[in-house]
């Protein structure tokens, strides 16, 4: 009796799942068998994940996961298959020969169960969907939201409200839209948990820090969760700030730090190639994440607004509300 080698595990395993061969350069599909049932599509989606973005931060942000849960999942997955799936190279995940074959039958399985859900879901769903997002978040989390929901119902027009989080939060109460995105968490709603993001200090490249200054703080006006976050954070660090400006919406926002006006909090959503953080080692403190939800009327009278709801639920890249606490 011997191991064998390629596949990691024994012969006595493989024929108590009905088998005895193990072919070189092939998982032992009769050995997986006796330690895997099914596979976890959401597992697979996020490892196809890391697999293209080769790093779990890079999957987070694809996939709308924080690193941790990505991590977490990839940990998960290789105690279902029982081999090592990834190998580290310097920063990045590097699949493992393993990891590489499965990536194959990933790819396939997910193809298979999007075409599956797409065959189900378009027939019945048109008409028009309206959607709110936040602006930080537009070009970001919004596009898989869109793309989801166009390839399963493509007959459905849909039509996008950017705007600030509290002022979108009271027109989907109000009913002038359908769904939104939005970092408030409201108990009377029906949500999905999009991801957790830091929320950060930013401020032009080319800024300079005076840690001796009282802070310029780029704000928008109330309500907003990151004034509010920013100046809570500042107060009970004992830090120093001053208004330095004042702006109703993003766009302003983003052109007071591009001209070096001073610094803000949002979250990593707002960066650019022109922006970059501060942080502790700059005198300042840290900030709290921030959650980024979808949410819908619980009793909302549209049936299109269900149905996209429980498409992108089921789609299993977002959890619950209730199921997170």
């Amino acid at each position: 009796m011997h191991a064998a080698a390629d596949c990691g595990f024994q012969h006595t395993v493989m024929r108590r799942a009905g088998g005895d061969h193990c072919y070189r350069g092939r998982l032992c599909a009769t050995a997986l068998l006796a330690v895997i049932q099914t596979f976890d599509l959401d597992l697979l989606r996020t490892f196809v994940a890391v697999a293209d973005q080769r790093t779990f931060a890079g999957a987070g942000r694809h996939t709308g996961r924080s690193q941790a849960a990505v991590s977490q999942q990839m940990q998960r997955l290789e105690a279902q298959v029982g081999l090592p799936l990834f190998s580290r190279q310097g920063r990045h995940k590097r699949l493992t020969e393993h990891g590489a074959k499965l990536l194959r039958y990933a790819r396939d399985m997910l193809s298979l169960n999007d075409d599956a859900a797409r065959a189900l879901g378009e027939s019945d769903m048109h008409g028009s969907l309206r959607i709110g997002s936040p602006h930080d978040v537009a070009d970001t989390l919004l596009p898989p939201i869109l793309e989801q929901i166009a390839r399963s119902a493509p007959r459905l027009r849909l039509e996008i409200d950017v705007g600030r989080s509290p002022f979108l939060m009271e027109a989907l109460h109000r009913g002038e839209i359908d769904m939104t995105l939005s970092t408030r968490h409201d108990r009377s709603l029906q949500g999905l948990v999009l991801r957790s993001s830091p929320t950060v200090w930013v401020c032009a490249s080319q800024y300079v820090h005076a840690r001796e200054q009282p802070l310029p703080l780029i704000l928008i006006d109330e309500p907003s969760i990151f004034r509010r976050l920013a100046i809570e954070a500042l107060d009970r660090a004992r830090v120093p700030w001053k208004q330095a400006y004042l702006s109703s919406n993003l766009i302003g926002v983003k052109a007071a730090i591009r001209a070096n006006l001073g610094v803000t909090a949002r979250s990593m959503e707002l960066l650019g190639p022109d922006m970059r953080v501060l942080g502790e080692r700059d005198g300042l403190p840290k900030l709290p994440d921030v959650t980024y939800y979808l949410w819908i009327r619980p009793n909302t009278v549209n049936p299109l607004v269900r149905q996209a709801f429980d498409l992108l639920s089921r789609a299993g890249r977002y959890a619950p509300v209730a199921a997170v606490g």
